[in-house]
Formats: structure tokens, sequence, C-alpha cells
């Protein structure tokens, strides 16, 4: 029978009808999702947030009228229930943020979170130490850790060694089964301990790692007897040596994505193709260079039913021999859904593809300089189904006017500078606010969104703000930081301050461009849920920093280019650093010593840490002396041990 939630909840009566639910169900886990989804739905419109079977109320929400007492027994009647109904309706929850919140409401919730959990994100390896996260979570399965900061004035020797971590897990948690590292320094000995000391490990993520060699991969490859993921993506591997791919037992046949794109050697084909040939439940393979044009084939034919296909070399003749076979394999390719990668490309060659095109929900051009001019608009004309697009900057206003007319379902578009893939910029078409416009009107589902562009207007902004309600990130970045609107000459205010407003659920900002202190005031003033904030080359003064400080009480990641901001703004509300998980300071130039010592005494939880700037200290300590670069970070275990010479921890 269906379950009518009343206007106005009361916890005894939902409180009944789920101790009915759960205990007639004998905790059948379709009547506990569908419970769930029900109360989360009704429940929501009241400010209500359901946790399984509890209500908890926001701190800023909860009404005068519940004495402390009705809060207390709420949360009595949430923790009378058995560890196991608990522990069964958590498993439904997947997200990080919201597995933190259970663990918020009380004790019995607290330790059930603690033993059931089995996923755990850490976005700054310096935060704790490794045998806090062990401790807190005994029975971990899968782990992401992240070390360097995403800022490119981050020096390269600035850490993030992961071998303090793998040390700790080798011993204390042995039923490790995945492992994500994402911009941290990896050695060939922690590869070498990860495959021999962690006997049902899976998977293997190394996202802008660097440090290693092609021999820890061969570790990895031969002692990981169950492995199913290897991502290379983006990190810097050393050694020239292709043979690691022979490493993997002649008996492995658990692999499910290998993604070697970034290796610069040459690869042992024959061994790729024996590797793909006897692995059944491959999904996702991309490959790099080195994997030529009439090997591509050979591939396909051996794994018809990959989802995820990265394209290293694609080179060759229009209608060869090879062209011919790669045409013929590509259409038995039915279940692809990703294509990625043509770091070398002959676009007279890309009809081959063709097949595969209507099918694709994400199609990744970032790194395919060589596509370009009519190849280009007829290869994303057949995209029609399109969900994920990222693409260089050369494809002009021309072509994200195609894209706004062909692809209706576009919810995510990523539009990168050519010159970070090292491409000049002569001869290409750059974009302005004609294609962001264009893309606003013709794509409404667009929830998803970073631009780089020539020039820009406040107008071109606040038609984007009336066309996409649903964005959660917007990045526009302006080939002149400080460019001003192109047509009227004044700041880019209104634009930006329109977006903020019409875009209720925006999670993410980075805005460039010729900015006053009343930009900041709109973030301060409509953007409650903004998470993470990038601002460059803005003409603002202390209130202006002051105002998002103040405003944005969800923010946690805050970046700051080349803007007029001192002490006063970085002291203005300690307050707001309880939230604040990283704040970067570039190219200010008026932050003081003194400032940083005063914000490291406020708030003991901060690691503030001033870059390239140990020497300078040093000869002069003076509290007036001026930095360029501070970074600053939430801590729960004091200052880290491994900083370099180049940076002083206050």
């Amino acid at each position: 029978k269906q379950v009518k939630i009343p206007a106005n909840p009361k916890i005894s009566a939902n409180i009944s009808i789920l101790y009915y639910l759960i205990f007639v169900s004998q905790f059948n886990s379709l009547s506990l999702f569908l419970l769930w989804a029900v109360c989360s739905k009704e429940l929501k419109k009241k400010n209500y947030l359901l946790y399984g079977i509890c209500f908890k109320v926001p701190r800023n929400k909860i009404k005068k009228e519940n004495s402390k007492k009705e809060r207390k027994g709420m949360r009595k009647l949430a923790a009378d229930f058995p560890d196991e109904v608990l522990e069964h309706i958590f498993s439904y929850v997947k997200l990080h943020k919201e597995r933190n919140n259970l663990s918020c409401v009380c004790k019995t919730w607290y330790k059930v979170e603690r033993f059931s959990r089995q996923t755990v994100l850490i976005r700054n390896c310096y935060a704790l130490l490794p045998q806090r996260l062990i401790s807190r979570f005994p029975n971990l399965r899968s782990l992401t850790l992240k070390g360097r900061p995403r800022f490119y004035s981050v020096p390269p020797d600035w850490g993030g060694f992961v071998s303090p971590w793998i040390q700790h897990l080798a011993k204390d948690c042995p039923c490790l089964e995945r492992l994500r590292l994402k911009r941290m320094v990896v050695s060939d000995r922690d590869l070498h301990l990860i495959s021999h000391s962690f006997p049902n490990f899976r998977g293997l993520v190394l996202v802008d790692c660097h440090g290693f060699t092609t021999e820890g991969l061969a570790s990895i490859a031969s002692s990981c007897r169950l492995l199913e993921v290897l991502d290379l993506q983006g990190s810097e591997v050393e050694g020239n040596g292709g043979k690691w791919l022979t490493c993997f037992p002649e008996s492995y046949k658990s692999l499910v994505s290998l993604n070697f794109t970034c290796l610069t050697g040459e690869v042992d084909l024959v061994s790729l193709e024996r590797l793909v040939a006897r692995s059944p439940n491959l999904r996702s393979l991309r490959l790099n260079k080195a994997v030529r044009f009439d090997m591509l084939h050979k591939i396909l034919v051996q794994a018809p039913q990959l989802v995820e296909l990265g394209i290293g070399s694609y080179v060759q003749i229009p209608l060869s021999e090879s062209y011919v076979k790669l045409h013929n394999a590509v259409r038995e390719c039915k279940s692809i859904r990703t294509l990625s990668g043509f770091l070398e490309v002959n676009s007279n060659c890309l009809p081959a593809i063709y097949p595969i095109c209507s099918n694709l929900d994400f199609l990744d051009l970032s790194c395919a300089s060589g596509i370009q001019g009519n190849q280009l608009l007829k290869l994303i004309h057949r995209c029609q189904s399109l969900r994920r697009l990222w693409i260089l900057d050369s494809i002009g206003d021309k072509g994200l006017g195609l894209v706004s007319s062909t692809c209706k379902e576009l919810e995510e578009l990523r539009i990168f500078k050519s010159t970070l893939f090292g491409v000049a910029r002569v001869g290409y078409s750059l974009i302005t606010e004609q294609g962001l416009v264009a893309i606003s009107m013709g794509c409404p589902k667009l929830h998803s969104l970073l631009y780089s562009c020539h020039r820009m207007t406040n107008a071109a902004l606040i038609i984007v703000a009336k066309n996409c309600l649903k964005l959660t990130r917007f990045e526009l970045y302006i080939l002149d930081s400080s460019a001003p609107d192109h047509s009227t000459l004044r700041p880019l205010d209104e634009g930006f301050g329109a977006i903020v407003q019409s875009c209720k659920e925006l999670r993410h900002l980075a805005i460039r461009g010729l900015l006053t202190d009343q930009v900041f005031l709109y973030i301060g003033m409509y953007a409650e849920r903004l998470e993470t904030f990038s601002v460059n080359s803005a003409q603002g003064s202390d209130k202006g920093m002051m105002y998002v400080l103040n405003g944005c009480r969800n923010l946690r990641k805050l970046e700051i280019r080349s803007c007029p901001f001192g002490n006063a703004a970085l002291l203005g509300d300690a307050s707001s650093y309880e939230t604040i998980r990283l704040l970067l300071m570039s190219g200010c130039g008026i932050t003081t010593l003194g400032g940083c010592m005063t914000l490291a005494s406020k708030v003991p939880t901060l690691n503030v840490e001033v870059v390239n700037g140990r020497s300078r200290i040093e000869e002069n300590p003076a509290e007036c002396l001026a930095f360029e670069e501070i970074y600053i970070f939430q801590t729960l275990d004091g200052p880290r041990k491994d900083a370099p010479k180049s940076v002083w921890i206050l």
C-alpha cells in the first residue's frame, strides 16, 4: 500500500510507519530504498534532511518551537534501531559528504558508520596522519588520496609523498582493495609494497603522479592477480621500456580498465594484444602513441565489448587495407560510449569511426590538436547524443554554434586553451562571447561549463544566467585576465552577478576579467552553496574578500591571484576558516608576515605556509615583510614534517 507522508510530519507517526515497513518487509532492500526515496522527496520541502530513518534539522533552520527536550527525543528515537538495520540503510548512501553527515547525528550512528564505511576520500594528504584514518575506519577497502594542490604556482618539490601512507596501510590495513592517488609522489618502492601487502588488491589509479618507472608497473602487473583497474592518467612515468605488459601472468583474466596514454616509450604490442584477448570483462582501454593504426583494429576485434576507447596514434592513408579493416572492426563495437585520445591523427581517416558516433555520451578531444576545420564539424555533427564534450578553443564560434544545434542533451562542456597543450595560436579561430550565447540557448540541460575565450561581455553572461539555471559549475577564463566588457569597457560585475543570482545550485565558480568589489558583494549575497571559488586580477579591495568569506558559509576552497587583498581581508573573519579547507593567495603582494602569524595563532588547526619565502624571512624577519605566495590548509595533526627548504611553515 502507498504510504502518504503528512504535510507537517510528526516524528512519532513516521517512526511507527518506518518500524512497520522495516519489520514487515523483513529488511527487504527494495522496500527500504523506496522508503528512503518517498520520505526524502516529501521532507525536502520542509528543510529536513533524512538520513535513513531519522530527520535531522539543519542548525540554521531549527524552528523555535522545537524545544531542546523534543530534539533530544528525536535523536533518541534514531538511536533505538538495531545496528544491523542502520548498517543496511547506510549502505545506500554513497556520497562522501552524506556519509560524514551520518556520523554526526549521534554516537550510535557514529559507531555504525565507522565500522560499516569502506570508502574514504582524503582531499589533502597533510590534513591528518594515516594512523588517525586507519583508527577511524578499521574496515577500509577503498581510499582516494590527494597530495599537491591544483595550483600552478605551487613549486614542483612542494611535497605530497605517499610513502608514509603506504607503509601504515600495509601494516594495519591489509584488506585494502582500491587506491586512487592524485598529484602525489610515488616511488617504485611504494608500488612494490602495494603489490606484496594487499592480497585482494583490485584497483590502482595514479592521476598526475610522478616519481615511479615502468619497473614499478611491472611489480604491480606480476603480483596483483586480482587487479581490475590500472589507470595512469596524466602521470609522468620514467623509463622507456614497454616490457611491463609481459609481466601479467598468462592466467590473468580480470582486467576491466587499462589506461597508459601518458607513457612516451614503446609498448610490447604482442603482449598487449594477448592481454586484451584474455580479458573478457575489459570495458575501458586508453592507448598511447606507440599503438599504431594497424594494431588498433586487431585490438578492437579482440574486444568488441569496450565501453571506453582512447586512441593513441591515428595516422594512416585513407582507403588503405588497414583503414578498411579498422572501419569493419569499429562497426562491430556497438557498446562504445566514450571516445578520447587522437594524440596523432590524420583527420582524413576520421570517417572510419563514424559508425560509433551516434552512440557516444562523452567525446574528449582536449588533446586532439590535429582535428580541426570541416573534419571536426563533420565529427561533431554525428554525435547527437553527447552529454559531455571536452574540446580545444580552436573549434571557434562556428563550431560552438553547431554543438548547440546538434547536442541537445549536453550536460558538461569544457573548452581548453590550445596553448595548454603546446599548440600555437597562429591560424586558430579563437572563440568569443558569441559561442557562449549559442551554447546557452541550444543546450538547456547544461550544468557544468568551463569556457576559455578571447573576450566577454556582461550581456552574454546575463543571457547565460537566464538560459542555464541548472549550472553547478561555471569557470570562465579570458585570455587577458583583466579584460573589461568588450563592448562597453565596463567591469564584468553585472554579468557574474546575474550568474550567481540565477543559478541557485552553483557550487564551483572561477571568474576572470575586470572586477570590482560589487561582484564580490553579489557572490556573498546570492552564492550560498558555493564550495570552490577562484578569482584572478580583480581590482577590488579587502572588502571584496570579506563579502565572500562572510556570505559563502559553505566555501571549502578559495584561490586568489593578483588581487589587492591584504591583512584586513585575511584576518577579517577568523570563524570562516572553520569550513575552508584550502586557501591560496598568489601575487597579492600586500599580505605580511605579521598577518600570517596572527592568523596562525588565531586558528590553531590551520597550517600556514609561505612559499618561496624562507630565505627572505631568515634575512629580515620583520612583521611588515610582504609575500607573494601563501598557502593555507586545515590539519588535525599539526605541521607536516617533509616541507622543502623553499616553504616556511608558521
